[in-house]
């Protein structure tokens, strides 16, 4: 069983004297209901679990109206055994997205509050809007994500100490030894290869070397497309899955932006903004949306119509590629401008995993671009991501006229030390899963 970040979260939920009934959102085959099954294993004597994509009957339940002692009425006629102890008793309810008018329910089990409630699906910011409408004030939000380097750390051995170990190098921007530099870089690359994927993950550490991973990712990609061919409606279907088999393809460009003219000739932009909010909300991809002007808060003037598409997981943008990639990688050859899609890829998902909407920024004019844009407490931080130690050019100019838009130094995640030049700080990638911490310090952390 691998250790969790969700597993701190759920003990701190449990404790709580008001809880909210929880929902558990994310992409498929995170780890959602493994670490949910054994929260609920460790923690209650009775435990009720339903799913709805397989046990459909339970659809049911709810026929009688909303009320607690109906639903726990309808559940005993399908399964006499259940239990139901008030204090000692966790329902269950997964693959919510089967049926959302579940959430209904949520607020009478919230007012009666004789037994926990946790629900999960794989596609749930699909029917987000539904199930907000129907539990609006009585539910608390969680979402779920492949497992970040840290908790890659953690399957690979590693313990809080030497994280924290981590962090005191960046906090302190005191540069590693070559022994360090090289051993994280070397986990660091296994993570890359992997992914976060539980499954994948799990096989790695098991086995000492990456053989299956790659069959594993493959398997999960089809998934994917299985997915959307399933939930994606009418004509959204195909344009989704145009998107979702180009991904690679626009971060191959230079620019690494969402260009329509690459899936079809003469379409529009305006027409596939839906299929890409639709991968988004199914937890497929991130989106990097850029931004109009400087300013904070950042969140308040990007462009919805120019973005750049993210896989959520580098494992899988790997696997999208040719088999052969995998190994490229291992070997450090082949890669051309991959490589920088990669690093891109992957520097975007750690900030995603840390609560970040993701933008970037390019002033034609001044030819001026920079891979992601963040803020600290006051200000804004530019954040570069190189492949190689080539010049920073932009990140120089938006350091350098730092006064003007509210910067006061940047970030540059590359393959090099620690190390702070007056304008800006140069990371090593493997610490991009502390920015939040760096950024924001230890009180938001605690």
């Amino acid at each position: 069983m691998l250790k969790r970040k969700i597993d701190i979260f759920l003990k701190k939920w449990k404790e709580r004297k008001d809880k909210k009934p929880l929902i558990i959102k994310g992409a498929r085959q995170i780890g959602k209901t493994m670490s949910i099954e054994c929260f609920a294993k460790e923690n209650y004597k009775h435990v009720i679990a339903i799913n709805f994509a397989l046990q459909k009957q339970y659809k049911e339940i709810f026929k009688d109206g909303y009320e607690v002692d109906d639903i726990i009425k309808n559940i005993t006629f399908l399964n006499p055994k259940a239990k139901f102890v008030p204090g000692n008793t966790l329902l269950f309810f997964d693959e919510l997205q089967d049926c959302p008018t579940c959430a209904t329910a949520l607020k009478p089990f919230k007012i009666d509050g004789r037994f926990d409630v946790i629900c999960s699906g794989s596609l749930m910011g699909i029917y987000y809007n539904e199930i907000e409408s129907n539990s609006v004030g009585y539910k608390e939000d969680y979402e779920m994500y492949s497992l970040d380097f840290e908790e890659f750390l953690w399957a690979k051995g590693y313990n809080e100490q030497q994280i924290e170990y981590l962090y005191q190098h960046m906090k302190d921007v005191k540069p590693f030894s070559e022994l360090e530099l090289n051993v994280f870089y070397g986990l660091f690359n296994d993570y890359m290869i992997t992914g976060g994927m539980p499954e994948v993950v799990n096989n790695f550490v098991e086995n000492g070397n990456f053989s299956g991973t790659l069959s594993l990712q493959k398997q999960l990609l089809k998934d994917y497309e299985e997915d959307i061919t399933k939930y994606a409606t009418g004509f959204e279907k195909g344009k989704v899955l145009a998107v979702y088999r180009h991904i690679s393809t626009f971060l191959a460009k230079e620019n690494k932006r969402f260009q329509v003219t690459k899936i079809a000739t003469g379409a529009r932009n305006r027409e596939y903004i839906g299929a890409v909010e639709w991968l988004m909300n199914a937890g497929i991809i991130n989106v990097c949306y850029g931004l109009e002007m400087l300013e904070l808060p950042l969140k308040g003037n990007y462009d919805p119509k120019q973005y750049k598409i993210y896989y959520k997981d580098t494992g899988l943008l790997i696997a999208s590629l040719d088999n052969e990639s995998q190994q490229d990688l291992r070997q450090n050859k082949n890669f051309g401008i991959y490589k920088g899609a990669l690093f891109e890829n992957i520097v975007g998902d750690m900030m995603a995993k840390q609560g970040y909407d993701l933008f970037f920024f390019k002033n034609e004019k001044s030819s001026v671009e920079m891979d992601f844009m963040v803020r600290d407490l006051t200000s804004i931080v530019p954040i570069e991501v190189k492949a190689n130690n080539n010049a920073t050019a932009s990140l120089n100019k938006l350091t350098k006229e730092g006064n003007e838009n509210n910067i006061k130094y940047g970030i540059k995640f590359c393959k090099r030390n620690i190390g702070f030049n007056g304008q800006f700080y140069t990371f090593p990638y493997f610490l991009g899963f502390l920015l939040r911490r760096f950024l924001m310090g230890d009180e938001e952390n605690a």
